[in-house]
């Protein structure tokens, strides 16, 4: 019988409930027991649906309940105590991305998960497919030249929306194309120096939009490789492309749940089978005791998050930004 794993939630809406939740309902042995939102209603919602007891604030969910784990869902800019309080606690943490505004907010989570040795996860979810895992294998060791990554899509949520205002969400790049530029550290290594141009140009007339509908940023890898990474939220009637792309002596990668060599034939990598997800990762990590299953833990992410916060700096000051966690 397996170990049974008592989980509650910090933000019950979005990806809590459309990805995590019902994940988490399908391994034998969790129980999703608290939901905390700061709109009732959602914590209320999601109980009805997936079990377990409302709140409206999480301080009083992690002082009544007893958990084992803590799912911490919510926009960049609400990120408070919720890490800290469950780490002190020893309440093992999977935290959705972006994880903070702050990289010093940041460095004192990850202080935090260390202390009090806590098993911790990131959503980065792209790290767990199995092209990501083939290419990380295959390109181990080898010499790269370039590393090339895009996200271009429309505007998420209604003109009230977060996700809009620079203030909060910290943009496209830090918000939402934080996943393909993670998995570009995650196959090429980590960053060394950024430098970065944003503009706000074709959707000035949109309401309430501060974040730029461009963002250009030439990446420097600790490891001599040279990287850049573009995205766009002016497809605002529909569109959508991503694509990260490695370039090789003779031969590129096109990564994603395949991989496709470009010319065909000038090497041959096999997938692996389809391995745990993110949430099976962290589940099984928490009952061994093996954190070797997951592929993004908590400093690991701070430093894809320290990445975009300096691009985001160097774009402000018109300079190039040193990255400096390691």
């Amino acid at each position: 019988m397996e170990k049974r794993v008592r989980v509650g939630f910090v933000g019950a809406g979005g990806i809590a409930t459309e990805a995590h939740m019902p994940a988490l309902q399908r391994i034998a042995g969790v129980e999703l027991v608290a939901h905390s939102d700061t709109s009732r209603e959602r914590a209320e919602a999601a109980s009805q649906r997936f079990g377990g007891r409302a709140y409206s604030d999480h301080h009083e969910m992690l002082e009544r309940e007893e958990l084992d784990a803590l799912y911490v869902c919510l926009p960049p800019d609400a990120h408070t105590d919720a890490e800290i309080i469950a780490a002190g606690k020893r309440i093992h943490l999977f935290v959705e991305k972006p994880i903070v505004m702050s990289l010093e907010q940041g460095k004192e989570i990850a202080k935090a998960i260390k202390k009090n040795k806590v098993i911790s996860s990131v959503g980065y979810q792209m790290r767990y497919m199995p092209g990501a895992a083939a290419a990380k294998a295959f390109l181990a060791g080898k010499p790269i030249a370039l590393a090339a990554g895009t996200r271009w899509g429309g505007i998420a949520g209604g003109p009230e929306h977060w996700w809009r205002v620079m203030a909060r969400s910290g943009g496209m790049l830090h918000e939402q194309a934080t996943h393909q530029l993670d998995l570009m550290r995650y196959l090429v290594g980590d960053v060394a120096r950024v430098y970065a141009h944003y503009s706000l140009n074709v959707l000035k007339d949109v309401e309430n939009l501060t974040i730029p509908d461009a963002q250009a940023v030439v990446l420097e890898f600790r490891n001599g490789a040279t990287g850049y990474f573009s995205t766009s939220c002016a497809l605002t009637r529909g569109g959508y492309h991503s694509a990260v792309e490695i370039v090789l002596r003779d031969m590129m990668l096109r990564v994603g749940q395949q991989i496709t060599v470009i010319p065909e034939g000038a090497a041959t990598i096999e997938l692996p089978p389809a391995g745990m997800s993110i949430d099976e990762a962290f589940i099984h990590a928490i009952r061994t005791g093996d954190r070797s299953v997951i592929r993004s833990d908590y400093y690991d992410a701070l430093k894809t998050t320290e990445v975009t916060l300096a691009a985001n700096k160097s774009a402000e000051t018109g300079r190039p930004v040193a990255v400096k966690l390691r």
